[in-house]
């Protein structure tokens, strides 16, 4: 089996993680919220009520969704399953996440892969850290890889190594502080690729040299504005080439997506997304893309 090596292509298989196994009950998220960095308490039954609704959407496209177990050696955050792993056309690589309390996420995920069958390419060792939320398949063969605060040189070394003959093209993207370390910025913080000539930015936060890359190579950038920014229009899923998923708060990005002819799905992700900043994109681990 060929596993994800795309952003947009049409999404088969996927790994998400439900409230119930993550937020656990009202109690829970009281007592770890903060913590956490949430902007507030969310609702459980709303979460509950947001997820159904968003995994609805993904389900409807012929989607199958893998679910993660709960786990008590894990937090909140674990309901964002895209960070502790990224998967390569040869299996998955296991991360280790810049945010210290996300660290065990990786190990419960290695477990949940092996006893799937899943192929592990490669772990991170040592010193290095990153999430995966710093990795994007500009194409099959290109791979930007965001220097940041969640990933250092030492995890870009050996991302470099374990992918070596997967990809043609390794290329940095240098992330500013913007709102400091306490802060999660990804590099799909910014930039969300939607179909092979079409990408969701926020330029502001972009390198020159990453914006014109796109540009060079085709791309319609649909450009969100801060205040979108802020309630996570950047962050879109491809379920496949222009079909896409983001937060219904996002009126006019919604609208430029249609505009460039795309499909557009929205759900609540108040409790889900806002809260936590993760939007569909966290919610989601694509594991097999067609």
């Amino acid at each position: 089996m060929r596993y994800s090596s795309s952003m947009y292509t049409p999404l088969t298989q996927v790994i998400m993680k439900r409230p119930i196994d993550a937020f656990q009950s009202q109690q829970h998220l009281l007592e770890n919220w903060e913590t956490f960095n949430y902007l507030r308490e969310p609702h459980f039954e709303e979460a509950c009520k947001e997820f159904s609704e968003l995994v609805e959407i993904i389900e409807q496209q012929g989607t199958k969704v893998h679910y993660l177990p709960s786990s008590d050696t894990v937090g909140l955050d674990s309901i964002y399953a895209h960070d502790p792993v990224k998967f390569t056309p040869a299996g998955a690589l296991i991360l280790k996440s810049g945010k210290k309390l996300r660290q065990p996420e990786a190990q419960v995920f290695k477990k949940f892969l092996s006893d799937k069958g899943i192929p592990i390419v490669g772990e991170l060792t040592g010193d290095a850290v990153s999430d995966a939320g710093d990795i994007v398949w500009l194409d099959d063969r290109t791979l930007l890889v965001g220097r940041g605060y969640r990933t250092n040189d030492e995890a870009i070394r050996q991302l470099r190594e374990m992918t070596a003959d997967l990809v043609d093209e390794f290329i940095v993207v240098q992330l500013p502080h913007d709102q400091g370390e306490a802060e999660c910025l990804h590099l799909m913080s910014f930039i969300s690729v939607v179909d092979k000539d079409l990408a969701v930015v926020h330029s502001p936060l972009m390198p020159v040299f990453l914006r014109q890359l796109l540009l060079e190579r085709g791309f319609q950038l649909v450009e969100v504005s801060k205040e979108e920014y802020d309630t996570l229009g950047c962050n879109v899923l491809a379920l496949a080439p222009r079909v896409c998923v983001l937060t219904e708060e996002n009126a006019y990005t919604i609208k430029q997506l249609r505009d460039a002819g795309a499909t557009v799905h929205v759900y609540k992700g108040q409790e889900i997304s806002l809260l936590g900043t993760g939007g569909p994109t966290c919610l989601t681990c694509p594991v097999v893309r067609g």
